[in-house]
């Protein structure tokens, strides 16, 4: 789940359990913190910023991750977490890396350039960095890029695939001018072509269904990035990432990064105790444990980062549109905000749009009365729905059935995380919905209950998604077997006709409006109940460098390391 936790790197549809603290916002989007505190401005960063040739060679980054890695294919169903990001973002290559507003930029260490030759049809060409070369030997190739947009394009659902978009609009790849030249061809126009093959997967490990699925469960077999795996300890949950010395690029600054599977108490005392290095505090009573703790900074910025509630409609009470509306009006998002947000150093609006952030270019609050709180019209449409309350629980029934839904949660989510969780159940109950708590093992969350629509609401973030078209697969109609990431199976054909106008228009604020118009259709479908702008709020040691919160960037692991 897409710290960024998300990571990092290029994130791009992460989830996590974890929930921390936002604020409230105007019906109009402008933001409104009642505690006063500012919302950070778009892409604001505090990495603590330090030319890497300054820092100490060596040493040791600890980090927290929420759930171990038992899919390391970022593009596979069970793998789109934004740990797996991370770990990715180590020991793969992102052609392009993100600056701190979100433009993305080729990496050096694989790329030489890359551009757009042609428009009609759209056609990209990619000069490839001679030196870069798989750890199985072989150098990257147009036969990687070939495999990988096989894999997600071809429509092959023997390929459990994230999201296809992008890949599903390429024609053509082929060799260029020469070995080191990559000719992708494109039968549609696609808008954020920077976006595909990062990470890039080597073509040996990726061409069958099995190498795909299966091949990487337990680790990465062929790597391509400034680290390895040195090693995978599953009974510890531990992983520690060294330096590759068949790098050919710059040398990292650290000389391993451990990440360790801990539950978010665990992590903040782990902190507190030096055993890690950075952990979030972007909640109130984190926050208050961390802020005046020995030996550390405080870092604050604004980055991509939601947090909402899905609903489920493809089977019980929630199948019906109207139920599902009447849900969001039975929730005062207002206070549930509030709660979350009391103390913390920065205000984080309520937000009113799936696909921009409250202070991100093209942002519209499209929530409408669906946003607002209000439990009498909520009380109104379950009755017209013939869902009417017993005299005795209070619950509401219908021939028989009452109106229970089962809300599940990973064990990775924090006190605010169950906190606000139970706010929502008595808001509902107000309501006469009666909400079950269940939690599961934070392993089994994605794939034994996401993906297989095993709930009626559930909690979650999706992370770094700066390009819009990364949120396609969140709200397009599933086909057959393949949800792509709607865990809920909400969608329309005129949500999916918007959006799949919206990935394929160049145009800047043509593809804004599409987007948009999309926006509103969704909360009219009640897809989910989008919360807020989660706040980045991390506490991290005082001499550690170019770590914390990139903006809506990635961060250089390369370039990570202690001051002298």
């Amino acid at each position: 789940m897409r710290n960024r936790p998300l990571w990092p790197t290029l994130i791009w549809i992460a989830l996590t359990a974890l929930l921390f603290g936002c604020t409230s916002a105007h019906g109009s989007g402008t933001p409104d913190d009642e505690s006063g505190a500012p919302v950070p401005a778009y892409g604001r960063t505090d990495i603590n910023a330090k030319p890497p040739a300054e820092l100490k060679q060596g040493g040791t980054l600890t980090l927290p991750i929420y759930q171990w890695l038992t899919q390391f294919n970022y593009f596979q169903v069970d793998g789109a977490w934004d740990d797996v990001s991370t770990v990715m973002s180590l020991l793969e290559p992102r052609l392009f890396a993100r600056d701190a507003v979100g433009t993305p930029h080729p990496v050096p260490d694989y790329l030489r350039s890359a551009s757009v030759t042609s428009s009609a049809p759209q056609t990209v060409v990619y000069r490839l960095n001679p030196e870069a070369r798989w750890s199985d030997g072989k150098p990257l190739s147009w036969r990687d890029f070939a495999a990988q947009w096989h894999a997600l394009g071809s429509g092959d659902q023997r390929y459990r695939i994230v999201d296809p978009s992008g890949y599903e609009d390429i024609a053509s790849i082929r060799q260029g001018a020469d070995k080191h030249q990559v000719k992708v061809t494109f039968k549609r126009p696609f808008a954020d072509w920077q976006r595909l093959f990062t990470p890039l997967y080597p073509a040996a490990a990726y061409s069958t269904p099995a190498q795909f699925n299966d091949g990487w469960r337990k680790g990465a077999p062929i790597t391509a990035g400034p680290f390895r795996i040195g090693s995978l300890d599953a009974t510890a949950q531990t992983l520690t990432a060294v330096p590759d010395p068949r790098w050919w690029g710059t040398r990292p600054r650290l000389d391993r990064i451990v990440l360790r599977t801990l539950d978010p108490a665990t992590a903040v005392q782990a902190f507190l105790n030096g055993e890690l290095d950075a952990v979030n505090a972007a909640s109130a009573d984190l926050y208050d444990r961390l802020r005046d703790a020995d030996d550390t900074d405080i870092r604050t910025g604004s980055a991509w980062d939601d947090v909402q509630v899905a609903l489920n409609g493809a089977a019980g009470p929630l199948a019906d549109p109207e139920v599902r509306r009447a849900v969001l009006k039975a929730i005062d998002r207002q206070a549930l905000a509030k709660v979350a947000g009391t103390g913390l150093p920065v205000g984080v609006p309520l937000l009113g749009n799936h696909f921009f952030m409250t202070n991100q270019p093209g942002y519209k609050d499209n929530s409408g009365t669906l946003g607002t709180y209000d439990l009498k019209d909520a009380e109104r449409i379950l009755e017209q729905r013939g869902w009417h309350r017993d005299g005795n629980s209070g619950t509401r029934t219908r021939n028989g059935q009452n109106l229970t839904l089962r809300f599940v949660l990973s064990q990775a989510t924090n006190r605010l995380g169950l906190d606000l969780s139970q706010l929502l159940q008595q808001m509902l109950r107000q309501a006469g919905i009666q909400v079950e708590i269940q939690k599961v093992p934070a392993d089994d969350y994605l794939p034994k209950y996401l993906n297989s629509g095993n709930f009626d609401l559930a909690i979650f973030r999706f992370t770094g998604l700066t390009y819009p078209s990364t949120l396609y697969p969140v709200y397009r109609e599933p086909s057959g077997e393949q949800i792509y990431e709607n865990y809920g199976r909400i969608s329309s054909p005129e949500v999916d006709r918007l959006l799949d106008r919206a990935v394929h228009t160049l145009d800047a604020g043509r593809r804004n409006r599409l987007y948009n118009q999309a926006d509103r259709l969704i909360w009219q479908l009640g897809h989910d109940v989008l919360l807020y702008q989660r706040p980045q709020v991390l506490a991290v040691r005082r001499t550690l460098a170019n770590y914390g919160v990139p903006g809506l960037g990635d961060t250089d692991f390369t370039a990570v390391g202690w001051e002298r």
